[in-house]
């Protein structure tokens, strides 16, 4: 491997905004935040979905009303019979 042309390798902590988990691994995002964690001050990258928060893992799929979407588009822009020729 050639010296100057790869990025830092380092250990990481991704924080879940949503609930709050934390997540340590090793990664080569930057980042200027830091946190202190288990008594080591580590970088930390947040992001807003994580397996602690995303409804496939959590259980808590939310059903979405499509039946209402439809209605509501056909008031809208009306619901209308044309013939085709």
């Amino acid at each position: 491997m050639r010296n100057g042309i790869h990025p830092e390798y380092r250990t990481v902590v991704f924080q879940d905004t949503s609930t709050g988990a934390t997540f340590r691994t090793r990664s080569t995002v930057q980042t200027s935040r830091t946190i202190e964690l288990d008594g080591e001050t580590l970088p930390v990258v947040p992001v807003e979905i994580s397996a602690s928060s995303h409804p496939f893992w959590t259980g808590n799929q939310r059903v979405l009303d499509t039946a209402g979407r439809v209605e509501k588009f056909n008031q809208r822009y009306g619901a209308r019979n044309r013939t085709r020729s």
